[in-house]
């Protein structure tokens, strides 16, 4: 199955368009019609509808495999790469939004103090996309957060040779506008809020979807959805009363026009994780030793 055809295949459903996904790879439309006209030879089976643009069962199916299959082929050049690219003196780190916090901020700090000349480049991004830049090798390490019961590390997909570590453990938040009833609560459970509005927000709150896994329930549907990684807009649509979102404590206190609300139940932390290649650069290795001594002093 070739790599570049299968790309394409993922590009088109993405955009659920042909055009817009041969202006995505720098591709003309023919080219992309050829490449899904490939992939489907390849496979046997028609693969993409075209009017509407949407996956067959076969595509769909091929779908479920198609993202991880890229990553890994990704990891493994990046893997190679770095034994010939060492960049001793540069850091490109990347955060999805709630996972940049204190811990990661200090001990980028400690890194600084020592390294004086290093180069250091922050990349806030969404939880996949900090992923994909870890193990394709357009960053150094990366930090992801999400919500996990106590010490549970959190569900990550396959990424090959990696290395993965706790960074920090917070309280869990749900935000409510400040005259929500509940917002003056010492605590709220969120199976209570299985049936409340929310705001689909997966690259910046916990994603709804593991909140619907960690509750065993199918609640918690989207009243509207924000994309991107703007906690301050995730707020101000939190507080205009657009549905409610679940952040860890320390962030969500910052933030205008919300009161933030500790989880009680079910018993639930806001988990950040560190990932990094098993061969990183030095800059790498050396902040996740200052995370792993700040996490296992309860710093």
């Amino acid at each position: 199955m070739d790599p570049h055809l299968l790309r394409t295949f993922v590009a088109v459903l993405d955009h659920r368009s042909f055009s817009s996904a041969a202006a995505s790879l720098g591709y003309t439309q023919s080219a992309v019609s050829q490449h899904i006209a490939a992939l489907e030879a390849d496979l046997g089976s028609r693969l993409v509808e075209r009017r509407p643009v949407a996956p067959t069962p076969a595509g769909a199916r091929l779908l479920e495999h198609a993202p991880a299959l890229l990553l890994r082929l990704d990891a493994a050049r990046a893997d190679i790469a770095r034994l010939h690219q060492a960049r001793p003196t540069h850091l490109t780190l990347a955060s999805s939004p709630a996972a940049l916090g204190p811990t990661v901020a200090r001990a980028l700090a400690e890194l600084r103090a020592t390294a004086h000349a290093l180069d250091v480049e922050v990349r806030v991004l969404g939880r996949e996309a900090v992923l994909s830049d870890v193990v394709g090798g357009r960053a150094d390490l990366g930090f992801v957060d999400g919500a996990a019961a106590p010490s549970d590390p959190l569900p990550m997909p396959d990424l090959g040779p990696t290395t993965t570590l706790a960074a920090a453990e917070e309280t869990l938040a749900v935000l409510f506008p400040l005259g929500h009833p509940l917002a003056g609560r010492r605590a709220v459970r969120l199976t209570d809020l299985a049936q409340a509005q929310w705001i689909d927000a997966p690259d910046t709150a916990v994603p709804l979807d593991r909140l619907r896994t960690v509750c065993r329930t199918d609640g918690f549907r989207p009243w509207i959805r924000h994309r991107g990684t703007d906690l301050h807009g995730l707020a101000a649509l939190a507080a205009a009363g657009h549905g409610l979102a679940a952040l860890p404590l320390p962030v969500a206190a910052t933030l205008p026009g919300i009161a933030a609300v500790p989880v009680s139940e079910p018993r639930l932390v806001h988990r950040v994780e560190l990932v990094h290649p098993v061969n990183p650069t030095a800059p790498a290795r050396q902040l996740a030793d200052l995370i792993a001594g700040r996490s296992g002093s309860g710093a």
